[in-house]
């Protein structure tokens, strides 16, 4: 047998104690650095993201939500319909209907319209220029449906470049599909609304933790992509190890986010309100 044979396996081998060694200092580092407990974590993660503006986010008792209500629906949004492809769609790798898309388009717009909006508030002496006084329930829920949108774009842009094997149909197919989808985002929301922190304790992880979900899948593509592996993944085994890379990947961004924000403001807290 020819040597070339044996150092595939055991370069990869190699490559990969060094990926967890890499990734598994990276984790211990930011663990280190970060605010202590469950929140503090999900702060940090926050931190490299969003503003933070206490007055524009919903509250656990007397602490704003890791995320702002925009933020946080956003995310919330996207690991439900993301979640909500992986189980039903699977392989299912095309892009909404034409008329799907004018439900995206819409949701899109009314996100951008409500964000313009609030952003004019931020700024003395433009209140006027305002179509109405926003607050942090149409931030959520404009949010929520943005979410949905992001998760229906990107959840057939990286089964496209992943899967061996993929169907062409719409991963979200239908006004049923669609009803679902957005029942759900409303759920999510009504939920958040409760102020019940047996309700809102975890729905702040989990929106931290899709935001890093988020970035890991895309990381995961790129390096994908910079591999040239496309389309040559059976299964979701056969990903775990980009998987980690994309996490370090994601993780690595939000850290050095963290550091630039805090050696700039001092502080782990929002930006001062307005």
């Amino acid at each position: 047998m020819d040597r070339t044979d044996l150092k595939t396996p055991i370069n990869k081998k190699y490559i990969r104690y060094l990926l967890i060694f890499l990734v598994g200092g990276l984790v211990l580092a930011w663990l280190i650095n970060t605010p202590p407990g469950l929140l503090g974590k999900s702060d940090a993660i926050a931190y490299a993201v969003c503003h933070r503006i206490s007055s524009h986010s919903h509250y656990f008792g007397e602490r704003p939500f890791s995320l702002c209500a925009r933020c946080t629906g956003q995310y919330l949004g996207f690991i439900w319909g993301f979640g909500f492809q992986l189980l039903v769609a699977k392989k299912r790798s095309g892009f909404p209907s034409h008329s799907a898309l004018i439900i995206m388009v819409s949701l899109f717009l009314i996100y951008f319209l409500d964000g313009l909006n609030s952003a004019i508030h931020l700024y003395p002496g433009l209140d006027h220029l305002s179509l109405y006084q926003p607050n942090n329930i149409l931030r959520m829920f404009t949010g929520l449906g943005f979410g949905v949108v992001i998760s229906a774009v990107l959840y057939p842009l990286a089964g496209q470049t992943v899967w061996n094997e993929i169907s062409p149909l719409p991963s979200i197919r239908g006004p049923r599909d669609w009803l679902i989808l957005l029942g759900g985002g409303v759920g999510i929301g009504l939920l958040i609304l409760t102020g019940n922190p047996l309700l809102t304790y975890p729905l702040i992880l989990i929106s931290t933790g899709s935001l890093l979900f988020l970035l890991t899948v895309l990381y995961s593509v790129i390096w994908i992509l910079i591999r040239k592996r496309e389309n040559s993944f059976s299964s979701l085994k056969d990903l775990i190890w980009w998987g980690i890379a994309g996490f370090g990947s994601a993780l690595t961004q939000i850290a050095l986010i963290d550091l630039l924000r805090f050696i700039l403001t001092g502080t782990w807290s929002g930006f001062p309100d307005y």
